[in-house]
């Protein structure tokens, strides 16, 4: 599929009410413009493009939001380099892409060398880097294969959170806590982990407006959902 084809669904796919929302939000715009096209519908068609990192390249560059996403979509875990994460990561235009690029069953999650790069970035002093080290944390705790890390490194991070925590920003209280829910789900030890480190972060009350309630990852990891599923 060529850069045309894409722009030309984008266009015939526009939502209105998604565009007026994206207005609405300039902060975390980036100075992107966006056809107001939902992730979900995003990731349908991306599947219908399949693996193509040359043109995930091309659609990179691009000034429209919903190409740089299916770009982060439909890229090739297997070719994606370090360098070019660390490129990627510092143009990152805004909240929106940033949690794209490193969660919601992100690619570069899907990258061999994911756990080094979480481990470095969430030590980064640049906020974009720790906010992009937790998701790919949170992506790492999804993993089920043998070749995932041991339950010592999710505790070892568990274990740099309630060290680090009370001097972080509601951004970066919100990444933490993302990984914590991840972690949490994983075992009961990690559960008894996590949960423990929860209550001392509280609630995260993000929304400046009240239109959504504060995030409670504590009230996550005590769900029945969670409980019948670890056995607790």
């Amino acid at each position: 599929m060529k850069k045309s084809e894409i722009l030309e669904y984008l266009k015939a796919n526009q939502d209105a009410r998604g565009i007026a929302h994206w207005k609405l939000h300039k902060e975390k715009s980036g100075g992107l413009k966006s056809f107001g096209i939902g992730l979900t519908k995003l990731r349908k068609f991306s599947k219908t493009v399949g693996r193509d990192p040359k043109l995930a390249r091309q659609l990179w560059q691009s000034q429209i939001y919903e190409m740089k996403i299916i770009a982060l979509l439909i890229d090739d875990p297997k070719t994606i380099t370090i360098e070019q994460a660390e490129t990627q990561v510092e143009q990152l235009q805004g909240g929106y892409l940033a949690h794209v690029f490193s969660s919601c069953d992100a690619t570069l999650a899907k990258a061999p060398f994911v756990v080094e790069l979480a481990d470095k970035w969430i030590k980064s002093k640049d906020s974009v880097r720790q906010g992009c080290g937790y998701g790919l944390l949170y992506e790492i705790s999804k993993n089920k294969k043998k070749s995932a890390p041991e339950e010592e490194y999710f505790l070892a991070h568990v274990a740099h959170i309630e060290k680090t925590y009370p001097k972080q920003s509601t951004t970066a209280l919100m990444s933490m806590a993302t990984a914590l829910m991840g972690i949490g789900k994983r075992s009961k030890e990690l559960n008894a982990a996590a949960l423990k480190v929860a209550v001392k972060i509280g609630p995260i009350d993000f929304d400046p407006d009240g239109r959504c309630e504060p995030m409670d990852v504590a009230k996550h990891l005590t769900s029945n959902y969670i409980e019948k599923k670890l056995g607790l």
